[in-house]
């Protein structure tokens, strides 16, 4: 049915809060007509999500960031839905955060992170896009001198059919811009969309083809110099001293600059230029406190936590312990998870002018208003006083969100450079060497079968990392991390356990070793999933049950983790023999707020690991864009499958030991097998896409590998076991 939105001022809020910089702001979002900022157009903005020029084009406002994952089509989609535009004549652009705050914050998050940049933002963009249709008919009513309830809107047009009179949005931008909005608005059903739930092309597919797409390794300014930088490659160490004299006379070379403790970067007329005198620059480093810190020394402090008494519960159900020790048989297994880098293919960048009185940042950003905190902070300046430009991500991946290292560094550069714009941008190494890595951890995992092979009891273990304790302290709840137990909760609309466990005990030992941690595309879900998913197969098997079959007696009260399992098992024909050779395994999660599940089939040959097949299964909830969910999905598995088969780093002395994708790899297109989606929203929530099934990957492979050779691959990556 139809949603009636009752708008005011006040009366819709959102809070949120900037982990950059301190900025922490409570914000509405107003679909009454705020004052117009300076600059902004007058005669063709109908409200801030809809400007409407003469010649009938449609620019969508979308505060969100696009980084290939289509949030910014999806979100234009929604908008335009409502509007009853010409979705032929819609274009989109970023309005910039300082916008928003002179605004009153007009257009609400600015992040884009968790899978929540349509989950979060559908409704009041919708009713921004309704808001402005109302608008445009009661401007053309006024005009006629009619009823706006005999208008109606469509295709960028309103009519009167009783004077069979029709204009156009172009030629009622000005009135409409001047109309009061209306008090409430009704929104469509899903099932009436045409234009939001279709599969329509992308609309930043064309720049990013003919070459036109800009990016921030991409950016030029009137007389910009270019930066690069080193840092300190020891966690927790720092710069004791460097000889600027020793490279002031190479070519192009302006200024070699201290960038606060840690680093030192060398500012020349060309990036190259810089690179090369920087890698000539002497540098002493103070090595820090760390320098004994290895994988090793890692991997014990966590095996210590496994066994520790103290622990921060996740999940509890009956009396595990007491149900396992009264048990007459247990199976007991130890996974591992290891550090992973983000790796995305622009490496961090930013470009900053500085001068005492304003500073502006051109940045690809998920977050454009943590990159604003984080400028006006480096700056030293009001946060009235600055302005971030934000540009399309060449990938971020959790990366460029919380994280706003790279933004700071380019504002400190630009600082002792005043009045020149300056691109900061990281070599490879660089990026790889001071990532915001995704947390190692470990699980011990102990099931109770009876005798009829039901799983009585389950105690799982965790032992490792908290995101939250060194990124966002405040978000912690007496202590615990609750990211740590994504999809292994029993209730919420996040993520829930798929499994009904009479006597269920997920607990957490934090242990926090001096390597930083960050949100790494599907964050605690991927392992997780790995850990239960692949626990799972463990018990079957020790029950002498299909894989499936045990699975289906735990899930009758979760229909949706179960349906999307079904749906999985039944397209790749679980039922029925596979090819000679070939092997399949399964895996289902619940995360971001979506049912996930995968089915693979995998051939092992000389030892070598063939993915052959891969399907997945998603309800969302709600779908925008159907075709843009299953790019999102094949999208997810080339990531899934490059942290199952190669993502790995390694610490020694106290400093990362992968440098470049020579010795931190990634799948190719020879390694990707067909991936078949298949999408299946019940409806009633708003799940996301871009993260959660990047989780069910490494399970379903792992599950399906022990299918063909009889070994359980219990430590990440593939790339360390012998599979013949």
């Amino acid at each position: 049915m139809n949603a009636i939105i009752s708008i005011s001022r006040r009366s819709f809020i959102i809070g949120v809060a900037s982990t950059a910089g301190g900025l922490s702001l409570g914000f509405n979002v107003p679909f009454i007509k705020p004052a117009l900022a300076e600059g902004a157009e007058t005669t063709s903005e109908i409200n801030a999500w809809v400007v409407i020029r003469p010649d009938d084009t449609v620019v969508i406002r979308i505060a969100r960031s696009e980084m290939g994952q289509g949030t910014l089509t999806g979100l234009a989609q929604l908008v335009a839905e409502e509007l009853n535009c010409d979705w032929s004549k819609v274009t989109t652009e970023y309005p910039s955060p300082a916008q928003n705050l002179a605004r009153d914050r007009v257009w609400g998050n600015f992040s884009t992170g968790g899978s929540r940049g349509i989950r979060e933002s559908h409704e009041y963009v919708r009713i921004g896009g309704a808001v402005a249709r109302e608008m445009l008919i009661a401007a053309a009513a006024a005009e006629w001198g009619v009823p706006a309830s005999e208008c109606t809107a469509r295709m960028g047009m309103v009519t009167h059919a009783a004077s069979d009179r029709a204009t156009f949005y172009g030629q009622l931008a000005a009135a409409a811009a001047r109309m009061t909005p209306p008090a409430n608005v009704t929104l469509k059903d899903p099932k009436d969309w045409t234009i939001a739930g279709k599969p329509l092309p992308r609309l930043d597919t064309a720049d990013k083809l003919n070459g036109s797409q800009v990016y921030g390794v991409d950016l030029k300014l009137p007389n910009m110099l270019n930066a690069a930088i080193r840092a300190c490659p020891y966690f927790g160490g720092k710069v004791e001293s460097f000889d600027a004299a020793a490279v002031a006379a190479m070519p192009g070379v302006r200024t070699v600059v201290q960038v606060d403790e840690t680093a030192v970067a060398v500012v020349a007329d060309t990036w190259w230029r810089a690179k090369t005198a920087l890698d000539a620059l002497p540098v002493i480093w103070d090595e820090g406190p760390n320098r004994q810190v290895t994988s090793a020394s890692i991997a014990a402090m966590l095996e210590e936590g496994l066994g520790a008494n103290d622990a921060f519960i996740g999940a509890v159900q009956g009396d595990a312990g007491a149900a396992l020790s009264a048990a007459g048989r247990t199976v007991t297994a130890t996974y591992a998870f290891p550090y992973q880098n983000h790796a995305t293919m622009e490496p961090m960048n930013a470009t900053a002018r500085y001068t005492p009185e304003r500073c502006e940042v051109w940045v690809p950003t998920q977050n454009g208003e943590a990159s604003l905190a984080a400028a006006a902070e480096a700056a030293g300046l009001p946060v009235q006083q600055c302005e971030v430009h934000k540009i399309h991500l060449g990938g971020g991946f959790g990366r460029r969100g919380n994280f706003q290292d790279y933004v700071r560094q380019a504002v400190s550069i630009a600082r002792q450079v005043p009045g020149t714009p300056v691109k900061l941008m990281w070599s490879r190494e660089e990026d790889m060497l001071h990532g915001a890595y995704h947390p190692t951890t470990r699980c011990r995992l102990t099931g109770a079968l009876d005798a009829d092979g039901n799983l009585t009891a389950l105690h799982m273990r965790i032992s490792g990392q908290s995101i939250l304790a060194a990124v966002r302290p405040e978000a912690m709840q007496n202590g615990m991390d609750p990211v740590v137990f994504q999809g292994l909760v029993l209730s919420g609309t996040e993520g829930t356990l798929g499994y009904t466990v009479d006597n269920l005990l997920v607990d957490h030992a934090m242990r926090n070793p001096p390597i930083p941690p960050g949100f790494w595309r599907g964050v605690n879900l991927n392992q997780n999933a790995l850990y239960v998913e692949c626990f799972m197969d463990e018990l079957a098997h020790a029950a002498g049950v299909d894989p499936l079959a045990f699975r289906r007696k735990l899930m009758a009260k979760h229909p949706k983790h179960l349906a999307v399992l079904e749906a999985v098992a039944e397209r790749i024909g679980w039922d029925t023999p596979p090819a000679a050779g070939v092997h399949r395994g399964l895996a289902q999660i619940m995360g971001f707020g979506s049912y996930v599940a995968a089915a693979a089939e995998v051939s092992i040959i000389d030892g070598q690991l063939r993915i052959h097949r891969i399907v997945a299964a998603t309800d969302p909830g709600h779908v925008v864009n159907p075709a843009q969910v299953e790019r999102q999905v094949e999208g997810s598995f080339v990531y899934g499958l490059s942290a199952c088969i190669y993502g790995e780093c390694t610490v020694n002395g106290g400093r990362m030991e992968q440098e470049n994708f020579d010795s931190y790899e990634v799948v190719r297109m020879a390694d990707m097998p067909v991936v078949e989606t298949i999408i299946m929203p019940s409806g009633g929530f708003w799940g996301g896409v871009g993260e959660p099934t990047i989780a069910v990957a490494a399970p379903a492979v792992l599950n399906a590998i022990f299918a063909a050779t009889g070994k359980r691959i219990r430590t990440m990556p593939l790339k360390n076991h012998d599979l013949a």
